[in-house]
This record gives structure tokens, C-alpha cells and sequence, in this order.
């Protein structure tokens, strides 16, 4: 299966980055010649968006396709390599850093910004697991441009890296949470700002202030009604990153 695509044995590369970065033949043989991966990727995009990531089959793409499984399987030898293709169409490519000059800072957060806007938009690639680091090419351009907003700071080509492994986990982190939590509401047929309301009228009813004195505190302090929303509690946790790493670019100035 997958014999025309030959086994990356020539570059040395696993297959699926083999294909991502067009370094192989396409199948000059066969049925259904009008297939392209691009047709393929797209149309598994299509059925995750409309039908969730549990959908997402060769089968059901090659309906999708009004295609047959078998005639997939010439342009993508599995489904991993096929998510990890969708996963690098869902990221698509960063924006151009804001045209006035901001430094380092506003540049990190400009990315991650860009980045959390990507994954709100395909919140079904928030389900596809990570198989490694970033190789494909949509998810190098972002490394790329996160790299680069650190260019004239001191940090270390490694601390460099750790810092947009740290700020790419959070943005991840952030949206897969809020884009669960925003889902649920949907099902329940409220927006998420009530789900936290019903969350917060449900702990009032159920905390003890004596085994839960922290919690009760919260909660009778509104903390838990304020009107950040789910925007408000990224803003903070990507601010208190960039603290962190101000105090380590300082550091190393001196």
C-alpha cells in the first residue's frame, strides 16, 4: 500500500515530512487522477469542521472525495501522516509583526496571539495529539517568526527555543481549554460566561468555608464573576510569561 510513494529512504526523511515539504513524486499511475493531497488534506478539513475530529477517517474522506479509500492511500500512506498534514493546514501562516516597532514583547505577543487566533478557528486540531516538534512547513514559519522576535535580545540560541516552547504550549493549552468550555456551553444552549455562572452558583451551594477556606474566599470575593471572560484570562497568563521572560532577557544583559 502506498508503493508509488516510495519509502523516504532517498532523503532520509519520515514520508510525511517527505510529502509536507513536496520533496515527493505524486502518483503518475492509477484511478481518479484528478486527486491531489492538497484535495485530500482539504476535504479531511472539511469533514472535521463540520463532523469533529472522530469523524475524520480515510473512509470518510474518500466519500468526501467520492473517492475510494484505496485511491487515498496512493498520495498518503496513513492517517497519522494525513493529521499531521491537517494539522499543519490548520496553523496556515503568521501575519507580518505589527508595523511599528514594538520590540521583542509586543512581537511575542503579537505571534501568540496570531497563533490563538489559528487554533480557535480549527478548534478540531486542538484534538490531534503532537507527535513531535515542529517540521512541517507552516509550523516552521511560525518558529521562524517566534525566533525572530527575539533576535536582538541576550538569550541563548536554547533559551530562545524554550521560550517559544513555553508561550506555544500555553497558547495550546489556553485554547483547547476555552474551546471545550465554549463547545459545552453551545451543547447546553448558553453562552460560556453563564456556564462559568452556573459554575460559580453550583460551588456556593457545595463549599464548606471550613474544609475549602481559600476556595470560599474566592468565591465570595466575585472573583469568579468578574467580566474578564475567557479573553481576560489569556491576556493575563501570556503577560505573566512575558514578566518572566523580561526578568530572564535583563539577567542576561548583565
Amino acid at each position: 500500500m502506498g508503493d508509488d510513494l516510495g519509502d523516504g529512504a532517498a532523503s532520509g526523511l519520515p514520508p510525511v515530512l517527505e510529502l509536507a515539504w513536496g520533496l515527493r513524486e505524486r502518483p503518475t499511475k492509477g484511478p481518479k487522477r484528478g486527486l491531489t493531497l492538497d484535495r485530500i488534506v482539504q476535504a479531511a478539513v472539511t469533514v472535521a469542521r463540520a463532523e469533529g475530529m472522530p469523524a475524520v477517517s480515510m473512509g470518510r474522506v474518500a466519500k468526501e472525495l467520492g473517492s475510494s479509500p484505496m485511491s487515498l492511500y496512493r498520495y498518503v500512506s496513513t492517517k497519522d501522516d494525513l493529521l499531521t498534514l491537517m494539522l499543519d493546514t490548520a496553523y496556515g501562516q503568521p501575519d507580518p509583526p505589527p508595523a511599528e516597532p514594538g520590540g521583542w514583547r509586543a512581537e511575542l505577543a503579537h505571534w501568540a496571539s496570531g497563533q490563538r487566533i489559528a487554533l480557535y478557528a480549527n478548534p478540531w486540531a486542538l484534538h490531534i495529539p503532537l507527535s513531535g516538534p515542529p517540521a512541517t512547513p507552516n509550523q516552521i514559519v511560525w518558529l521562524e517568526a517566534g525566533l525572530a522576535a527575539l533576535r536582538d535580545t541576550w538569550l541563548s540560541e536554547q533559551q530562545k527555543l524554550s521560550t517559544i516552547l513555553l508561550i506555544s504550549g500555553f497558547v495550546r493549552n489556553e485554547a483547547l481549554l476555552s474551546t471545550d468550555i465554549m463547545a459545552a456551553a453551545e451543547r447546553a444552549g448558553i453562552t460560556a460566561d453563564e456556564a462559568m455562572g452556573s459554575y460559580s452558583t453550583a460551588l456556593a451551594r457545595l463549599i464548606d468555608p471550613r474544609r475549602f477556606p481559600s476556595v470560599y474566599a474566592a468565591l465570595t470575593s466575585g472573583a469568579l464573576d468578574d467580566d474578564d471572560g475567557l479573553e481576560g484570562e489569556f491576556g493575563f497568563g501570556l503577560e505573566r510569561i512575558l514578566d518572566g521572560i523580561a526578568v530572564l532577557i535583563d539577567t542576561r544583559s548583565h
